[in-house]
């Protein structure tokens, strides 16, 4: 048994933060909220969600999981009105989920989540550098940087940090130093990382006023937000690109 009843506006972009690297992923429901982490085939990028309790109007049922095609399930999402509540009741019989939003009804198929890869499990990172950023400055400059490679470097250097991006003929940068940013943990990093990745990665970030960004030397990157006053929890681990000589 399982139902809910949440504003459209945050589970419209905690969906759209998980569908930005994963296509289908596994959510366990528990009366404390609910939570997915997920895998791209490639193993590149992964993705956790929380839901606190609190960030839903209704929470009732008993533990369990279902497995959601997050393509479909936004789809019917963005039928909702940002402003509007959506209601969640999981069939039992049918094993479907159904859908209530703005008087319209639907009835969701879901995956059978015995069947659907588990994400790994990330091992310890040493991550010493840790920055703030506001979601706007994140996004802008991933959409500059995808105007002249595929990749982008990130890293901070004498206590600035900074994204680069360098191609065949051209070149971005850009640095932000302590009173550019939020806060910063300064060490001394740099990784490359997949612009086609941090795109889609700055898609999910959505409305996010902030997003921290954890960085190693040539190590994964993990990059976290809130939504929903801190209620929604979003991070996704990224796989740095290994450089040739």
């Amino acid at each position: 048994m399982f139902k809910a009843i949440i504003s459209a506006e945050i589970l419209q972009d905690a969906i759209k933060a998980m569908s930005a690297v994963v296509d289908e992923a596994r959510f366990e429901i528990a009366p404390d909220g609910i939570s997915a982490r997920a895998v791209d085939p490639a193993n590149a990028a992964m993705v956790s969600l929380e839901l606190s309790r609190d960030a839903f109007i209704l929470l009732e049922g008993t533990e369990g999981e279902i497995g959601i095609d997050l393509g479909r399930f936004v789809e019917i999402l963005g039928m909702a009105d940002k402003s509007s509540e959506i209601e969640l009741e999981l069939d039992p019989d049918t094993h479907k989920l159904n859908i209530s939003m703005g008087g319209f009804s639907y009835t969701l198929s879901l995956l059978d989540p015995s069947t659907m890869r588990k994400a790994p499990v990330v091992p310890a990172l040493d991550l010493p550098a840790e920055v703030t950023v506001s979601g706007g400055v994140f996004k802008r400059m991933i959409k500059a940087a995808e105007m002249v490679s595929d990749h982008m470097s990130v890293g901070v250097h004498d206590g600035v940090f900074f994204m680069e991006a360098v191609g065949d003929t051209d070149h971005v940068r850009l640095d932000l130093t302590g009173s550019d940013l939020i806060s910063i943990t300064p060490a001394e990093v740099r990784s490359l990382y997949s612009l086609d990745y941090l795109s889609d990665i700055s898609k999910g970030v959505g409305g996010a006023g902030e997003i921290t960004i954890h960085l190693g030397r040539d190590l994964p990157t993990i990059i976290q937000f809130e939504l929903a006053g801190g209620e929604c929890k979003v991070k996704y681990v990224l796989a740095p690109r290994i450089e040739s000589d």
